[in-house]
């Protein structure tokens, strides 16, 4: 191995999939490190077009690109988003990257001497702010390649054999594979399924004059440490788990559209005076990126009810196959729709 500057380099990305401009980046990134780690982001999500493989599934595509000897320098590690949760993000990050860095400080009794890895010439989040202490090293990715137009090209209305012979310049030959077999799951049927409906539902936007801008609320209530949860019944995000909530009408208050939301998804027996001293004041999520649908704003009412003996009886109707009580405890990130997870990890501090 040649003489390196770092004992570890840093490469964030989602990695959805890993294709060349990755993979160029690590064999630059090896010859100035004795080791690196990559941080893939996105994890413990359902499937989406944005995120279409798993944290398992994207670490086979990546060791299966990279040399033997390569394979033995890198190490993978999986974060979640939290997406309106820096701090919690940040100290996951260097929990995770600390463990692995632990070992080195144990044998050579220092520091390690890390840096984290920009693109020359792309917009990406500005990680100095966050890694002050380490270094920045820019190296040269593949700018003609993108796993945005990687996955558009998947989307494209042709057969599976010409998708993976035009992406095949993109991808690593194992990629390539993966690629080919992925577009043959129901994952990735259900996923395509999604696409569509989202595709129609903007034509429907497509002749106003600037691109909409949605307004809805979400209701999360929560009572004995359980928290009131709809299944969707259609798309976009059939089967998912999600807050009861929705579009805010024409002649609605947000507080009104919110109770209304929540009593046609939900049934839930409470009277409108009930829910007016349970709640407090309505927490805004404005993520640009967290609707497939567009740029949807969403304000959620968190209602703390009293405890009681019983739960309030709940039934799912409207756009809601089931509705139902979950303890906070057994939540599964994986089984959310869209942003609702990170928004109950901001209100109720999930872990």
């Amino acid at each position: 191995m040649p003489a390196t500057t770092y004992d570890f380099l840093v490469l964030i990305g989602r990695f959805q999939p890993f294709h060349r401009g990755h993979l160029a980046l690590v064999e630059a990134g090896l010859k100035k490190a004795a080791n690196m780690i990559l941080v893939c982001g996105s994890t413990r999500r359902a499937r989406s077009i944005r995120n279409p493989w798993t944290l398992d599934e994207r670490e086979a595509m990546i060791r299966g690109a990279l040399s033997p000897e390569h394979n033995q320098r890198v190490r993978i590690l999986g974060v979640a988003d939290h997406r309106y949760d820096e701090n919690a993000w940040l100290a996951e990050v260097k929990t995770k990257i600390d463990q692995v860095t632990g070992s080195h400080r144990k044998v050579s009794r220092e520091l390690p001497k890390l840096a984290f890895i920009s693109q020359t010439g792309q917009k990406q989040a500005d990680y100095s702010t966050y890694f002050s202490d380490w270094d920045e090293v820019k190296l040269d990715g593949v700018a003609t390649v993108s796993g945005a137009a990687i996955r558009a090209v998947m989307l494209a209305e042709s057969d599976a054999e010409s998708k993976v012979a035009v992406l095949s310049k993109h991808l690593s030959p194992n990629v390539a594979q993966a690629v080919s077999k992925f577009l043959h799951t129901p994952a990735w049927r259900a996923i395509v399924e999604e696409q569509q409906y989202i595709a129609q539902y903007k034509r429907a936007w497509s002749k106003a004059p600037y691109p909409p801008t949605f307004v809805t609320v979400d209701a999360l209530v929560v009572q004995g440490g359980q928290v009131l949860l709809v299944e969707r019944k259609g798309p976009p995000g059939k089967g998912l788990l999600a807050l009861p909530g929705g579009f805010v009408g024409q002649q609605e208050t947000l507080f009104e559209a919110c109770l209304r939301e929540l009593e046609e998804e939900t049934g839930l027996e409470l009277h409108a005076s009930v829910l007016k001293q349970a709640v407090g004041k309505p927490e805004v999520f404005d993520d640009p990126f967290r609707s497939v649908r567009g740029r949807t704003i969403t304000h959620v009412f968190v209602f703390e009810l009293a405890e009681s003996p019983a739960l309030p009886v709940v039934h799912g109707r409207d756009d809601a196959r089931r509705a139902f009580w979950l303890p906070l405890e057994d939540i599964n990130s994986e089984m959310f729709f869209e942003d609702h997870y990170d928004i109950m990890e901001s209100l109720l501090g999930l872990t």
